[in-house]
């Protein structure tokens, strides 16, 4: 055939033949379904066809005539220019023989039978590893019928000259005279009655590169793209994705409350939203099996090409079979050079309007501009934040205007989410009430630290501050994380270090479970009414609600141990004072009331006691799951405030009955040294632990006999103080006569210089830091060693 190409005829090699788009679909179908990898079959139209349309009906050089009169100052005549081109293209006639061609390819697709296919564009300059032009041209899905296969043809090619694709064109600085577009046809897959979504080889956000993210819909996957619904959302760790029983660190269940299918009309691609059924809405549109099938495949694409990609996927509702349709390169990480960093830092908190998910990683003052639909764009002036209900590929042209994009609803790979990364500016997605909360024309800022992006009345201040990891030479100690907070340990993980000296984890019990663990475990017994509720509310999706706590306690330590994989992750046990646990939801009724919770019912002693005996077997199952079915062997754990040898031998026989047990597994056990006890016994402990670390603040408050929280004696508590010195002097002696690693956790090293100093000459292993402390604290460290 002289103008269509078959998926089995075509590879990468024939991409300025038939687009990026089908060029990567027929590379897939031929090198990669020997691997289990399932690409719909199907054919394209090539370029020579594209160019002989333009020539038999003599349109080329109208089509020049007509662009060199856009007005490139201001773009005003877009609209009016986009229509001309696409009506000169939808008034010309396909020859006789190209329709034959199409026609007879159609037939043989489908063994003889008028089949459903879908539709899709693809410009000779699409998908490349510099431009995706994600969304610019039209698909057409559920065709059906030769007559209807021909006229969506025809619409694909004057889909290359709409608005928002000239537009696009003129900002990537491609002439449009040299790009032919080809249209990919597919064998449909019933994602209408199945689901859909968008995968990517890395973590969107901070494109951390050992992570799978997908995300998916029940229907069509336009509801993704337009970010009109909350899709579902997994995380896969590449490096145990063929070793661990269970690779997913993450699921969030997204609201998912419409469904796009086909509307009742045959043979042409009429789609209609429809509310999801509740319990649809409340299930995952995949399921564990599914999750790791498909993110294996996105990583066998990866290596393919070898680079990060951007993957559409369908599950065929009848069938129930997954398919890849179409991948693409990632064009926003690709090109970063992750050397170099812009740390954002509000320093002033304000009031919080609204909150959803950050896309990128800085911060944005202005006006608050709330449009309904890219036809009020004449509203939105250079420099403001778009305030809208969701984004399309028609607000392109504008979202270049928006110095950050506020949206209810969308995810992480919602339209509004891949060209805020791409345009590097930062938005939040799915806040659900950002166009009720916050007023048109007020000044607000918009702030994305972490995960959770906010949006703040007023303009706050904030400061940047670039940093150049190439010129940070990390020392001969080690320097380790302090970390509690999952959602930014991906983009702390390109930081110099060499892992996480202490993860605590009562920020994730605090944040993110909220229930006290016994209110779990007793339920049952729990007699405040109020509290029964939000339980029942959190862990709706739970039939046995202890698993809730497992389930998030190991998702977010499984975050911190992916983004520092293979290096150490030490994870200490749960160290709340009683006061602290009975905060949180239904603890007042399962803890003690206490004159002095500092030196109470805390650490090691809790652990075996009956009335906490049955919580800590909970955090000791999350451990479990996360070292031997996510397979981070990475994990360490320690123990805090462990007062006596007894207490650490009933301890390590409380751990083995839960399944922990030391040198199982590789299994290291660690002990904070925060307790005068603890350093005068320390070859003692040895014998029951591999490593320990110095928490400085404790053993600096038992050592002078000062409360650390009484702002009475914050001059007397003083980690430099001699006798505390002394102490963690000796520890470290001791450990080394042991020889047994010992760390500290703390501020002073990147306070004090001449603290850092001491540490070093007493021969310190390691040292960790908050990330706000770490590059001073390596500077520390460097220079002390410069003069040991």
């Amino acid at each position: 055939m002289k103008f269509i190409k078959k998926f089995k005829e075509i590879s990468i090699k024939n991409l300025a033949e038939v687009g990026g788009k089908n060029a990567s679909l027929g590379e897939m179908y031929n090198e990669l379904s020997s691997e289990g990898v399932l690409v719909p079959d199907g054919f394209a139209t090539t370029s020579e066809a594209f160019w002989t349309f333009l020539k038999s009906n003599d349109i080329e050089g109208k089509l020049k005539n007509l662009l060199k009169q856009l007005n490139r100052e201001n773009y005003k005549n877009l609209s009016e220019i986009g229509s001309e081109t696409r009506k000169l293209i939808l008034e010309a006639e396909f020859s006789k023989e190209f329709s034959e061609e199409i026609i007879s390819a159609y037939k043989d697709l489908g063994k003889g039978e008028d089949i459903q296919v879908a539709v899709r564009s693809s410009a000779t300059a699409e998908d490349l590893p510099n431009a995706s032009f994600a969304g610019q041209h039209d698909s057409f899905l559920n065709i059906q019928g030769t007559e209807v296969l021909l006229k969506a043809v025809k619409n694909c090619f004057a889909s290359l000259y709409t608005n928002r694709a000239i537009k696009y064109r003129e900002d990537q600085d491609f002439l449009h005279h040299e790009i032919a577009l080809s249209v990919g046809v597919q064998k449909m897959v019933r994602s209408d009655i199945g689901c859909s979504g968008i995968g990517f080889s890395l973590e969107p956000e901070s494109g951390f590169r050992n992570i799978i993210h997908l995300s998916g819909v029940w229907g069509l996957g336009e509801n993704i793209v337009q970010g009109l619904v909350n899709p579902d959302e997994f995380d896969v760790f590449k490096p145990t994705i063929d070793k661990a029983e269970n690779p997913i660190i993450q699921k969030k269940l997204g609201r998912k409350e419409l469904s796009m299918v086909y509307a009742e009309s045959s043979g042409h691609s009429s789609t209609v939203n429809i509310e999801t059924p509740l319990a649809k809405q409340d299930s995952f549109v995949l399921d564990d099996k599914e999750i790791i099938k498909l993110s294996r495949w996105i990583l066998l694409i990866e290596k393919h090409y070898n680079r990060p990609m951007d993957v559409e996927w369908a599950k065929d509702g009848g069938s129930n079979q997954l398919f890849i349709t179409q991948a693409r390169p990632e064009t926003v990480h690709q090109a970063e050079d992750k050397r170099f960093y812009i740390e954002y830092h509000l320093k002033e908190k304000g009031e919080i309007l609204t909150s959803g998910s950050a896309i990128g990683s800085s911060i944005a003052c202005g006006v608050a501009r709330f449009l309904k639909s890219p036809d009020e764009g004449y509203k939105l002036n250079p420099g403001e934040i778009l305030i809208t209900n969701n984004t399309s590929p028609d607000w392109d042209p504008l979202l270049k205007l928006a110095t950050a994009v506020v949206t209810d609803r969308g995810g992480r790979t919602s339209h509004a989410a891949i060209i805020a990364r791409e345009l590097g500016v930062p938005a939040i997605v799915g806040t659900t009430n950002a166009t009720t909360k916050i007023k048109d024309g007020e000044m607000i800022t918009v702030s994305c630290e972490g995960k959770t992006g906010f949006v703040y009345k007023d303009a706050l201040q904030f400061e940047t501050k670039k940093i150049d990891f190439g010129k940070i030479k990390l020392p001969n100690t080690e320097v380790k994380f302090i970390l509690s907070d999952p959602d930014r340990a991906f983009q702390l993980s390109f930081y110099p270090n060499t892992g996480v000296g202490l993860l605590r984890m009562e920020f994730i019990i605090t944040h993110k479970i909220k229930i006290h663990p016994m209110a779990l475990v007793k339920y049952d017994e729990v007699k405040e009414k109020a509290a029964k509720k939000t339980i029942d509310e959190l862990t709706w999706q739970y039939k046995d609600k202890t698993d809730f706590f497992v389930e998030e306690l190991s998702r977010g330590i499984a975050v911190m141990a992916a983004a520092f994989y293979p290096k150490e992750v030490i994870v200490r046990l749960s160290d709340f004072k009683s006061n602290e646990y009975a905060n949180l939801i239904g603890g007042r009724q399962f803890e003690p009331l206490e004159e002095n919770p500092m030196l109470g019912f805390r650490g090691a002693a809790r652990y075996s006691h009956p009335n906490y005996k049955d919580a800590f077997r909970l955090e000791c199952k999350a451990i479990k799951k996360l070292r031997e079915e996510m397979g981070f062997v990475n994990l360490k754990v320690m123990i805090p405030f462990c007062r006596t040898i007894k207490e650490a031998k009933s301890l390590i026989n409380t751990l083995k009955e839960f399944g922990l047990e030391r040198g199982k597994n590789s299994l290291e056990l660690y002990m904070m040294v925060e307790i005068p006890s603890n350093v005068i016994l320390l070859e003692e402990f040895a014998a029951y632990f591999d490593g320990f670390s110095i928490g400085s603040n404790d053993l600096t408050q038992l050592t002078l006999g000062v409360d650390r929280d009484s702002e009475l004696m914050t001059p007397v508590f003083d980690e430099n103080n001699p006798a505390a010195k002394e102490m963690i002097a000796t520890a470290i002696h001791k450990a080394g006569k042991a020889g047994k690693k010992i760390g500290l956790c703390g501020q002073a090293p990147s306070d004090i210089p001449e603290f850092a100093s001491f540490l070093v000459k007493e021969g310190i292993n390691s040292i960790s830091f908050n990330p706000d402390a770490l590059l001073k604290g390596i500077e520390n460290i460097n220079k002390a060693e410069a003069v040991r």
